[in-house]
């Protein structure tokens, strides 16, 4: 059985606990208030957010990309879903709690590229003057800097809860770094 094999054998399984759960979400106007964050994360096959976290179907939006960054492109890819959210006429929470979570980890890849600054540069989209301030040799302080992008957004509702973590791949621990509070006093109706 090759890999691949491997894994379809493992979504039979999956589908037939789902099915016997009746955890299944065939309907996005139905799944959107299930929803309760945003997350955020690197796309380092060891830190995927949905098992760190403990994740279970349907409980959360998880985003990845290169070292868990806001980029433009990530921030494109948000504002799709929250079209998506006005065409499906759905409130991811139902209007309850919400949260958008940046989870970064130590060890990430991107710390490797601090080298390569016209790769950096082309990837945030910004002159290089500009690529110090994105912190990129330092999780803690990046995920500082892409908390801090991102409360500078007006589309997004202010009653969400924005959060920053880390995760220690030595350890397998998470650690707060930007507490948990509202994004804004402003809600623009960014997924309204």
């Amino acid at each position: 059985m090759n890999n691949l094999d491997s894994m379809l054998e493992r979504n039979k399984d999956f589908a037939a606990q789902q099915s016997a759960a009746g955890t299944l979400m065939p309907s996005l106007p139905q799944a959107l208030p299930n929803v309760k964050a945003i997350i955020i994360g690197c796309a380092d096959m060891r830190v995927d957010p949905s098992h760190v976290l403990g994740i279970k179907p349907g409980e959360a939006v998880v985003m990845r990309n290169i070292g868990g960054r806001i980029t433009p492109g990530l921030l494109e890819q948000l504002g799709l879903l929250g079209r998506i959210g006005q065409v499906a006429g759905a409130i991811p929470g139902g209007g309850g709690e919400f949260h958008l979570i940046v989870l970064q980890h130590t060890d990430c890849g991107m710390t490797r590229l601090a080298n390569d600054p016209a790769l950096l540069t082309r990837y945030f989209q910004i002159q290089d003057e500009g690529l110090k301030t994105k912190a990129v040799s330092d999780p803690r302080a990046a995920v500082a800097v892409d908390v801090a992008s991102l409360r500078a957004i007006p589309a997004l509702p202010g009653e969400w809860l924005i959060s920053g973590l880390v995760y220690d791949v030595a350890t397998g621990l998470v650690t707060i770094v930007v507490p948990p509070a509202p994004i804004s006093a402003s809600d623009t109706g960014f997924s309204r």
